[in-house]
């Protein structure tokens, strides 16, 4: 197949599934999206399900490949670091890079959803398609079968990818041919959105943050958005005496904010509302294998490895498979068959890795930040990266700052824990051997003294 005659249809017209079709056309395929839901820039936002994004260097690296950076990012807030926001006690401000000059960046995910569909929809060879349900595919073929509105349509293409998300049909379709297997790990968590207006058209929390109100057990956030509001996403257990469904009344919702987030109710006026309507998401990690099947069928992003959002790695992730993916098919001629499978061998590794540190950030949001221990730890390693910048890179900053394959920083970090964990068992033996050395000294010259004082005393 030539990128002349082929014709590749993706299946999604999300963050992932818009961006891939940009590149597709850039490099000369005709390109069909296909897309379950209807034109989301002709309606309203589903209620509840926005989730704000945090766009950092591997997001911005993929748009600015293909010169989309300032037009997406005209309305993205950056935020500096992160606001802690105890029960009790001041806030407390933590910078996310060691000089303080980096930021992540708060965007609307229909925002950028709607900005990447319309550079789609404008890239040469592009056709979206809405309202087109994917109900059957055939690997073997490029056959699909799609449930519309008005009843089933039949499609073909060379090249089937899925970039539809957690719930990828097109991955139901691979695991139905038995061309995959699956793995879907739920935490025992789940995420509800509400809302802190703007007040006197005003930002009521400082915009140049992330906003964290750390639990232990539980823990909400906030993002700043365009119009001078937060969306504030609550992440507390599906199950049990402190869970979204232990609160039932009113009254219990309002009395539970008081005490555990007394900070929020003067700020949310539809705290109530917004808890009790808004729906609560799942939160989870995908994994399957292989992503690609019969040489023409692959996944990218969360169809193929969806992770837990605690890293705000989601999208940057997925836009970097994109970068990848494109890389693998100027390597191999636009010969999907090698592409695909050299594509999953290049970020396998990678997206794993990001999935355990997301995992693991998870527990840092809502155990640690708040802890002196932690704090001081933090100031300990911005103290080091400034002073040994060719030595010593945070795993934040190397994540949010650089792109630095997941795989790579994991085993960076890894080393530079070790390297300074026998830099400080090394440093505490020599204080150890000196005090020692000092005591035998002291010890000796006080014997040394004390022995001419007693022949004195002898005499």
């Amino acid at each position: 197949m030539t990128k002349e005659d082929g014709h590749v249809v993706v299946v999604g017209a999300g963050l992932a599934g818009c961006l891939l079709a940009c590149y597709l056309a850039r490099r000369g395929h005709r390109v069909t999206v296909y897309e379950r839901r209807p034109d989301p820039r002709g309606g309203t936002a589903e209620r509840g399900r926005s989730i704000n994004l945090a766009l950092s260097e591997r997001g911005l690296d993929a748009l600015r490949r293909i010169d989309l950076d300032k037009q997406v990012m005209a309305d993205a807030l950056p935020m500096r670091g992160r606001m802690i926001h105890p029960v009790t006690g001041p806030l407390d401000f933590q910078l996310y890079s060691a000089g303080g000059d980096r930021a992540i960046n708060s965007i609307s995910r229909g925002a950028l959803n709607n900005a990447l569909l319309d550079a789609a929809e404008a890239a040469p060879g592009v056709e979206i398609v809405f309202d087109h349900r994917l109900v059957g595919l055939d690997p073997s073929t490029g056959a699909m079968t799609y449930q519309t509105s008005g009843g089933e349509v039949r499609a073909d293409a060379d090249v089937v990818l899925g970039t539809d998300g957690a719930g990828s049909a097109v991955r139901g379709q691979m695991l139905a041919h038995d061309g995959l297997t699956e793995s879907l790990d739920f935490l025992d968590y789940g995420y509800k959105e509400l809302t802190i207006p703007a007040v006197d058209g005003e930002f009521a929390l400082d915009p140049g943050a992330l906003h964290i109100w750390p639990r232990g057990t539980s823990m909400m956030i906030a993002l700043p958005n365009p119009d001078r509001s937060f969306t504030c996403t609550l992440f507390w257990p599906t199950g049990g005496t402190s869970s979204f469904a232990s609160l039932s009344s009113p009254a219990a919702i309002e009395r539970h904010f008081a005490t555990n987030y007394p900070d929020l109710p003067p700020l949310a006026p539809n705290l109530v509302d917004d808890f009790q309507h808004n729906p609560v998401g799942l939160l989870g990690t995908v994994r399957c294998a292989p992503w690609h099947m019969d040489g023409r069928v692959g996944l990218l992003g969360d169809a193929a490895h969806a992770i837990v959002p605690f890293y705000g790695q989601g999208a940057n992730c997925a836009f970097e498979d994109v970068v990848e993916l494109d890389r693998c098919l100027d390597e191999t001629g636009d010969d999907w068959a090698r592409a695909l499978p050299l594509f999953e061998a290049r970020r396998r590794a990678d997206t794993e890795a990001i999935a355990q540190m997301a995992l693991a950030n998870f527990v840092e949001m809502r155990d640690k930040v708040a802890s002196p221990a932690f704090q001081f730890g933090r100031k300990v390693e911005h103290a080091l990266e400034k002073a040994l910048p060719d030595w010593y890179v945070s795993r934040y900053e190397l994540v949010s700052f650089s792109t630095t394959p997941y795989a790579q920083v994991q085993r960076r970090v890894r080393r530079q824990h070790r390297m300074l964990g026998a830099a400080v068992a090394g440093a505490a033996a020599l204080l150890i051997g000196a005090i020692g050395t000092a005591a035998t000294r002291a010890a000796a010259g006080g014997t040394s003294r004390r022995w001419p004082a007693n022949r004195k005393g002898d005499a």
